[in-house]
């Protein structure tokens, strides 16, 4: 039997919904499916937070501005957003999953970790489970889900977008090294553009490329990230799946009809962004050390001003003051359209593990099918 210088005893599946905003309009009025859509950005300065598939043919992507958007797409239909709906469903996707393994890790409404090793229904074939998973989600919901299945959390991720939409790809023990080797660079975890015009400069393109240098020679050029780097096109990842996600931040923001270039008139929208912001700590209590103000201005660029304290805070009217303070820290660089607040080094989160932390290479072997 074969030995990999990687783990290959636990059994990962990756399951992220199809377009899922878009999707749900699309599930709750029929007219709506086969067209473009997109959730958000309906107004002038707004933005849209997702697009059916059908929009994407025609580059309409999240984050991008409605009139852009609608530009690209000039029979592109906006609808509004309905998170109390999204909620409900992405409830009922994940007691689906929890009927399989008690080992569930949520990264949002739309997307979750299971880890299927030693699952409910005794089965050996991780990838039976994600196309049972999947099915079971469209015949219950009539929503389609794509997956990844392999042995660790960042292959699998990688992997469910590999078939989407409505798709799945397993990436076996034996597949794992040439599957990584053939992975563009910039669908690595962790690299963003910075980053990624750094490996180009390198002559990185590929994983192939990045298996090519040292840990010495990675860490050199990327701080502490290269030896993750170094890591992860090796396929070693330890991360397990957590039950309990302790957010990293929680925040709020808003984007204004009209732009505002006076922060006596921001005061006012500092608030709204407050109350909404102490509505999502209701449902996650918190108390952080570090609180962040986040300004766009009109012409697009961002500045953040941020203070950490040497105390913990959760009341609303420290936090208030915290924020008010951040706002009249300096004048303003130019007309705002864009505030937003946000929490974060939280008094329960526990230490977290760097993606870099070591782990032996182990000798492990395959035991089940996958």
């Amino acid at each position: 039997m074969e030995v990999y210088p990687f783990d290959t005893e636990r059994k990962i599946i990756h399951v992220d919904m199809d377009a899922y905003f878009a999707s749900v309009a699309q599930l709750d009025d029929p007219s709506l499916r086969g067209k473009a859509i997109a959730v958000g950005g309906s107004s002038e300065r707004g933005v849209v937070a997702a697009a059916s598939y059908e929009a994407r043919k025609y580059g309409v992507r999240s984050a991008m501005s409605g009139v852009l958007a609608k530009k690209l797409c000039p029979h592109l239909i906006f609808v509004r957003h309905d998170f109390e709906r999204y909620k409900e469903i992405s409830q009922q996707i994940r007691a689906i999953f929890f009927e399989y393994t008690d080992l569930v890790e949520p990264l949002s409404l739309d997307e979750a970790y299971l880890d299927v090793t030693h699952n409910k229904k005794g089965l050996p074939s991780a990838t039976l489970l994600a196309k049972e998973i999947r099915h079971r989600i469209y015949k219950e919901l009539g929503l389609t889900a794509s997956a990844g299945i392999s042995i660790n959390k960042f292959i699998a991720k990688v992997a469910s977008d590999v078939h989407k939409p409505n798709g799945q790809k397993t990436v076996g023990p034996a597949e794992v090294l040439s599957f990584l080797e053939a992975l563009e660079i910039k669908r690595f975890y962790g690299v963003g553009a910075k980053t990624r015009e750094k490996m180009y400069q390198l002559g990185i393109f590929t994983g192939a490329d990045l298996k090519k240098h040292t840990a010495e020679f990675l860490t050199e050029h990327f701080g502490k990230s290269g030896n993750y780097f170094y890591k992860a096109v090796r396929g070693i990842h330890s991360s397990p799946v957590k039950t309990e996600r302790i957010p990293k931040s929680v925040g709020a923001e808003r984007t204004f009809e009209q732009n505002y270039s006076s922060t006596i008139y921001l005061e006012d929208k500092l608030d709204e962004v407050l109350e909404s912001l102490f509505k999502r700590l209701e449902r996650h209590p918190q108390a952080a050390k570090t609180i962040t103000l986040k300004l766009k201005y009109s012409d697009f660029s961002i500045q953040t001003r941020s203070r950490t304290l040497p105390y913990y805070i959760s009341d609303k009217a420290l936090i208030h003051d915290q924020a008010l303070s951040l706002l009249h820290q300096e004048k303003l660089k130019d007309s705002v359209r864009l505030l937003g607040v946000s929490l974060s080094n939280f008094k329960s989160s526990e230490p977290q593990k760097s993606q870099e932390s070591s782990q032996d290479l182990n000798d492990t072997q395959l035991q089940f099918p996958f």
